[in-house]
């Protein structure tokens, strides 16, 4: 399933090679809160992993929802809470140092209650710097902060559509990713919470999932698509999943170890917000494991037919020897 990408790696490249940037930050997000006025203080550690002596410069950028996959969209820093953090401005650091970096966020006093959103960036280039006429050479990593201004905040939104992806309905075995989305309209961040409940035609209850297993946030004035999957996901190489082609009688033995057939519904139920709203929604699927009964309606058939030349076989003996003692 996609989630609010936590650590932002951006590279430029301009027409050479750039050295390998390898710097890593954590926490990869910061979620704070903060009254109106106030002055918060935070922590970001950073390790150096290349080889010698290296210098980091910090650059701060606003960022905004785009698209439903919880990506940030930065937006500048010509104004908003880009511009109420401060750090200091570079950082030196040897090979395999660790360093702390405080930085601390002044709240304005005419601040907007609700969400704002931020990164702070270190990157290998002075912002703005240039060689020879040339676009710089570079790379940055942030750290998102998320950060809620205390007051009456409105809260707003619901529940968009849930369904398997792309509204599939038939599966000849696990796994099964079901799709959600959520509108926020209020003017905070909110991380949706709660499960997906499975039940097969017995109505048993065939899994019990996390409706949101990696806390992804849905920002203000925005809608986000989230992933659940039953059964084992597909492999994640490299960002992107790898879809294993399976041959006719894998599947088969896979659907004998992992037997899944006939009517199921899924059911959602989420709680989200300050004022835990509710929203439930439910979707019927089949599985049929359609290789696997293929192989079982074989072997039926090659019993019943061997069985029947062997009863055939059997009859013609006990009338023969029925003849014979006539």
């Amino acid at each position: 399933m996609r989630s609010l990408l936590y650590t932002i790696l951006i590279v430029a490249i301009a027409g050479i090679a750039s050295p390998a940037f390898a710097l890593t930050v954590s926490p990869a997000r910061v979620e704070i809160t903060g009254d109106p006025g106030a002055t918060l203080q935070g922590k970001i550690e950073l390790f150096n992993e290349q080889e010698g002596e290296k210098t980091f410069f910090t650059t701060f950028e606003n960022f905004e929802p785009r698209g439903d996959t919880g990506a940030p969209h930065f937006i500048g820093a010509k104004d908003g809470l880009a511009t109420w953090i401060q750090a200091e401005s570079k950082v030196a650091l040897q090979s395999g140092e660790r360093v702390v970096v405080p930085f601390s966020i002044t709240i304005p006093q005419n601040a907007e209650p609700g969400g704002h959103f931020a990164a702070i960036f270190f990157g290998s280039q002075a912002p703005g710097t240039q060689e020879g006429g040339q676009v710089s050479i570079g790379g940055k990593i942030g750290v998102l902060v998320l950060l809620r201004v205390s007051g009456e905040v409105a809260e707003g939104g619901g529940l968009l559509e849930f369904s398997t992806k792309e509204e599939q309905r038939f599966f000849s075995a696990l796994p099964v990713t079901f799709a959600y989305r959520l509108n926020n309209t209020g003017g905070d961040r909110v991380v949706p919470l709660g499960e997906v409940k499975i039940k097969n035609t017995l109505r048993l209850t065939s899994a019990t999932l996390l409706a949101n297993r990696n806390g992804g946030n849905v920002l203000p004035n925005s809608a986000r698509k989230f992933e659940v999957v039953w059964g084992q996901e597909p492999q994640v190489i490299s960002g992107t999943q790898q879809e294993t082609k399976t041959g006719f009688f894998e599947m088969a033995g896979k659907q004998w170890r992992e037997f899944h057939f006939g009517w199921y519904t899924a059911k959602l139920n989420l709680t989200w917000g300050a004022m835990n709203q509710t929203a439930n929604a439910s979707y019927s699927f089949f599985v049929v494991p359609w290789q696997l009964l293929i192989i079982i309606a074989s072997i039926l058939l090659l019993v019943g037919f061997v069985g029947r030349i062997g009863l055939k076989r059997y009859n013609r003996f006990i009338i023969a020897q029925a003849q014979r003692q006539k």
